[in-house]
């Protein structure tokens, strides 16, 4: 619980940047805890819906100019939850200047206490085999949409906050409006049916981050991923059966399937999580 939790005696207020799937859920556990939330979105339609589910909201645009994004009154609150999305498939490159203007922004501004950014676990992308927060990442560039190398720049702009910052890296997130039976629904073969699945559950990492918050020494990275490590044929094919769906095609070609397996374990020990769905074939 965060109710009467405060930081340098004030009342609990949580900033949280890009408020859609996953924000949503998280501003109304924080609501329903007593504190004081003001999410924000670019689009201005998204803010009219958050303030009809009693979420007060603004909209905000990035990137910006620094001068100017700081009057944003996002800035004004103790912990701000950085949750936009990389929109890597769109082809946009700009992720990392974005996060790097929000942290210019509140370090201006002075007010914000502790920064969480909302990051992923792509960042392990080109490793192979056990990775946790203490892995080195495969950092050599190899064009300007690299998601190692974006979301790393993105994260060392957090950590290197003047007061508290934090990354919580997120594996593939699932739950309501997001059943992973309705993932592979195209009609071709899929391919990487032999690698391990890598997920967590939406209530899990609502649980992650507001560990996070309420954490005296949130600093440093922390990886949300569920205990879940069977391979992608097997849980693709077991969440469609869920559903009633036809059972996904894997293409028999498995020789550059990924080994990677995404360690947990420090987020829980160190935050003192137990997760409601360590088990995600169970949650199905």
């Amino acid at each position: 619980m965060i109710k009467n939790k405060n930081i340098h005696g004030k009342t609990f207020s949580v900033g949280i940047i890009g408020c859609g799937w996953l924000g949503k859920p998280l501003a109304a556990s924080l609501l329903e805890q007593g504190a004081s939330v003001l999410a924000t979105s670019s689009q201005q339609c998204n803010v009219e819906q958050l303030h009809q589910q009693g979420i007060k909201a603004q909209q905000l645009l990035l990137p910006s100019n620094t001068e100017l994004l700081q009057q944003h009154d996002v800035f004004t609150q103790q912990c701000l939850v950085i949750a936009i999305t990389p929109q890597f498939k769109k082809g946009q490159a700009d992720y990392a200047i974005k996060i790097a203007q929000l942290v210019d922004a509140a370090t201006q501004r002075g007010v914000v206490q502790r920064i969480i950014l909302l990051s992923s676990t792509a960042v392990y992308q080109g490793l192979e085999g056990l990775v946790d927060e203490n892995t080195n990442l495969n950092l050599v560039e190899t064009n300007t949409l690299d998601k190692t190398h974006i979301l790393n720049s993105a994260e060392q702009a957090v950590l290197n906050f003047y007061r508290q910052g934090s990354v919580l890296r997120l594996a593939g997130l699932v739950g309501p409006e997001r059943h992973p039976g309705k993932f592979l629904q195209a009609k071709r073969a899929l391919k990487n049916s032999t690698a391990p699945v890598n997920l967590i559950h939406q209530q899990d990492a609502v649980g992650l981050i507001l560990s996070l918050l309420i954490s005296t020494s949130p600093q440093g990275i922390f990886n949300g991923v569920s205990d879940t490590h069977v391979t992608k044929a097997l849980y693709y094919q077991a969440a469609a059966k869920s559903l009633g769906l036809e059972l996904p095609a894997f293409s028999a070609d498995n020789t550059l399937d990924s080994t990677r397996i995404v360690s947990g374990d420090k987020a829980k020990q160190q935050l003192d999580y137990s997760f409601i769905y360590p088990e995600l074939l169970t949650w199905l």
